[in-house]
């Protein structure tokens, strides 16, 4: 069996950060079945520009492989029928929504325990769901602002910078997906569910981890540094090359040493520099002496010393490189699976590796393509699910295939 081949999710999700969470889990064999609101469409990431056509887009299968689709209308007492029918047979209920919608419609703990006492409701939100902003709208975006990232991020005097990636979407993401394993891991040894109150909010506060801790002990006032520089290690940074950039790092003093023996430039073994305190108490005389040392040759000039010598260090990259370099491929970090809009489409692997089976891979659903397999896990016959369509549980033209 598949790791997690015996957990199924009802997963209330749209968009970004909660489908990017529970991929993963479905990647490793989680039974996830999606909500899909029949009256505006299903899942907006359907939509998503540019790589989009009908209901099918690129943004909507990278985020949704290995799930299953059945649309279906919470609003309606049809539709909550078969949603709770769901619950009786399932681990986890899932969603990412604003802070106050999980009680509003209806999916929280104490609104369902008593159709599944074991059940967990893993609310993964913009702000929580306390709290004076429990219901305004959280995007990454603004997250970034909001928790400080923006401020610490891009050159000095520029302007503040977000990340080139959702980060906050996926770690968010990351943090309800474990969040759910383990709620529901006690729940099968303790016999009774729960809530999980996940926020984007709290993902990205708590990842101000060591600047936070500095600042609320010792005061300390993060800035922006130059070339990206790491607050406190000298040097460990960009570096202009002759024909880009090169990351190089000394984390520890044994790749300092490293590094001054390969660079063999003069004024390197002054005695200023010998320790991390002396590196950083004379970066101003340092760093532009190794500013002007890499500019003298390619980076991938710099790397062919760089790396046989054991001092961490790497090009900056484009996306394009990222995909062809040699380790990418080795690691089989390029997937593939079968669509019958695009035909193959190919997108990166999950990083989450459990023991030596290889995760399976399949394309994203069609919105409404699983009623079937719900029904047959319910017990539906024909003539109970006419009822609910009859009803308007699956919304109009919402249970297609």
């Amino acid at each position: 069996m598949r790791p997690l081949e015996d957990i199924r999710i009802i997963a209330v999700e749209q968009y970004g950060a909660g489908p990017f969470g529970s991929v993963h889990l479905a990647d490793l064999g989680a039974d996830v079945i999606k909500i899909e609101e029949p009256s505006t469409g299903g899942d907006v990431g359907r939509y998503v520009p540019p790589y989009a056509d009908g209901e099918d887009s690129l943004f909507f299968e990278t985020f949704n492989r290995g799930k299953r689709s059945v649309s279906l209308d919470l609003s309606g007492a049809g539709g909550r029928e078969v949603f709770e029918d769901l619950v009786r047979h399932s681990d986890a209920v899932w969603s990412n929504l604003r802070g106050d919608v999980p009680a509003k419609i209806g999916i929280t703990y104490g609104q369902l325990k008593h159709i599944n006492p074991s059940i967990v409701c893993c609310s993964l939100t913009g702000f929580g769901m306390t709290g004076p902003r429990a219901a305004q709208p959280g995007y990454d975006y603004i997250l970034q602002g909001l928790a400080g990232w923006m401020e610490l991020t891009g050159e000095p005097g520029g302007p503040p910078a977000k990340s080139g990636l959702s980060i906050v979407d996926y770690s968010g993401g990351f943090v309800a997906a474990i969040a759910l394993l383990a709620g529901v891991h006690a729940a099968r040894r303790d016999g009774h569910g729960m809530d999980c109150d996940l926020s984007l909010f709290d993902t990205a506060v708590g990842m101000l981890t060591y600047p936070a801790a500095w600042h609320l002990n010792a005061g300390f006032e993060p800035v922006r540094t130059r070339y990206s520089a790491h607050p406190s290690l000298v040097p460990f940074q960009l570096f202009p090359s002759a024909d880009g950039w090169v990351v190089v790092g000394c984390a520890k003093e044994k790749f300092w040493q490293r590094l001054v023996a390969v660079l063999n430039v003069p004024g390197l073994t002054d005695p200023r520099y010998a320790t991390f305190a002396g590196r950083r108490n004379h970066a101003d005389e340092l760093l532009p002496l190794l500013e002007r040392t890499f500019a003298t040759r390619t980076t991938e000039a710099w790397l062919s010393v760089l790396e046989p010598a054991g001092i961490p260090c790497g090009p900056v990259n484009d996306v394009a490189a990222t995909l062809r370099d040699p380790h990418t491929l080795a690691r089989g970090l390029i997937v593939e699976t079968e669509h019958p809009r695009y035909g193959t489409v190919r997108q990166v692997a999950s990083p989450v590796r459990v023991g030596d089976q290889p995760p399976a891979y399949r394309r994203a659903p069609r919105r409404g393509e699983d009623l079937d397999y719900v029904a047959s896990l319910l017990g539906y016959d024909s003539r109970r699910l006419q009822e609910l369509r009859d009803s308007g549980a699956f919304g109009v033209g919402g249970d297609r295939e």
